[in-house]
């Protein structure tokens, strides 16, 4: 049987921890706190919070705090509430373990992932309704989580669950916002740029054969480039629609890898999308092309020096992503086709590519840019069986 807490240590604690949450009113922050406030009040090691989806099965969010982000890109896809995970969300109350392994419904780690033995988990309620839940692993000081460190756990959920709320009525009206403006300028992109640029285009076109040999190549390349302007410029209307409202596509997400990585990059990177991502890509392939994408941002951030950045991802026989940087180039052991690096920094991620992309029967290039940079060429086809791997504890 549990209590509330009592001890005034603890509660100036938890008041601490209640106002520390409270400062912020964006949702991701306020979950990242919420996470970091229980590993500390509870001595873990590793914590996280899996937000539970619309269909009340799985998570469609998962923060964690105490993994780097080298670790969670070698980890592979985040976990979808399976295994143990699954455990919380099918029957939401506390639970401590002493050898999260020793449950019945755990099934082990992906490669890569840290070793994770006592484990705390309680759910997270907002409205009266389970919101999400709170995962603690790897007590500090102690071989297993005490029934104080679940109290504390426990009190500290009931107590952010008003600010939780407000930061998702925050985010839901930024988001409302948002989503108003792209369609906005979306439409005006269309009706408005993409019009003109045509009309343009056809008056260079109309004069073509009035002009002598040197003027017409002149306008041809005039012409090529305005082609080349209003590919652009739909491949920014693609980007500006909105995603499906029941889950967010490929296209969505790989939008919000390329915009989280601008502020390491210097830059925003360009971002180009060809075929039926959306609708051809299982969610296992899709989630090692974007634990891919974020592993080759982080390499051109931290080796490249680029002034410009490109990402493609296309669909056509198979699904092919490129990333194009206008950096300082590679070492000169780094110049054949899909070879790592033995020593460096950049070796593991590397290596991680090329082995997510012969995990599902493709290959991966890595090589110098005709004009200088790198190019990445990650493929693979699109037609396999298997399911991918999940992350953290299952």
């Amino acid at each position: 049987m549990h209590g509330a807490v009592r001890d005034p240590q603890k509660l100036q604690e938890l008041l601490d921890a209640v106002l520390l949450v409270q400062g912020d009113l964006d949702l991701d922050t306020v979950l990242l706190r919420v996470v970091e406030v229980a590993r500390g009040m509870a001595g873990a090691r590793f914590g996280a919070l899996g937000v539970i989806d619309d269909q009340g099965t799985g998570l469609s969010r998962f923060v964690t705090s105490g993994v780097d982000r080298e670790t969670i890109d070698a980890i592979g896809p985040l976990p979808r509430g399976s295994g143990l995970l699954g455990t919380l969300i099918l029957d939401p109350k506390p639970l401590r373990l002493d050898d999260l392994a020793s449950h019945p419904d755990s099934v082990g780690f992906p490669p890569h992932h840290p070793t994770m033995v006592s484990f705390l988990g309680v759910p997270l309620r907002v409205r009266d309704q389970v919101y999400g839940n709170l995962y603690l692993t790897e007590k500090e000081g102690a071989p297993a989580f005490s029934e104080a460190d679940e109290d504390l756990v426990v009190a500290l959920a009931g107590a952010v669950s008003v600010t939780i709320e407000n930061a998702r009525l925050h985010d839901r009206l930024r988001e409302a916002g948002r989503a108003a403006d792209r369609e906005r300028i979306a439409r005006d992109l269309h009706d408005t740029v993409i019009q003109q640029l045509f009309a343009i285009g056809l008056s260079l076109q109309a004069v073509i054969p009035l002009a002598d040999d040197v003027i017409r190549g002149h306008l041809q390349s005039a012409i090529d480039d305005l082609d080349e302007t209003i590919r652009q410029v739909r491949t920014t209307i693609f980007a500006l629609e909105p995603a499906p409202v029941d889950r967010k596509g490929l296209r969505a997400r790989v939008l919000e890898i390329c915009v989280a990585a601008t502020r390491s990059l210097g830059l925003e990177p360009e971002v180009r999308f060809s075929g039926g991502l959306d609708t051809a890509v299982d969610e296992a392939t899709a989630g090692e092309v974007l634990a891919t994408l974020r592993e080759a941002l982080s390499n051109v951030a931290r080796h490249a020096a680029a002034n410009n950045v490109t990402v493609e991802l296309t669909v056509a026989d198979g699904l092919q992503l490129r990333v194009v940087d206008d950096g300082v180039g590679l070492p000169p052991r780094d110049a054949r086709a899909g070879l790592p690096p033995r020593d460096d920094g950049v070796g593991n991620g590397i290596r991680n590519m090329v082995e997510r992309a012969q995990a599902l029967g493709g290959s991966m290039e890595l090589r110098a840019g005709p004009g200088g940079g790198a190019v990445l060429s990650w493929r693979v086809p699109l037609e396999r069986g298997g399911e991918g791997t999940v992350g953290w504890p299952n």
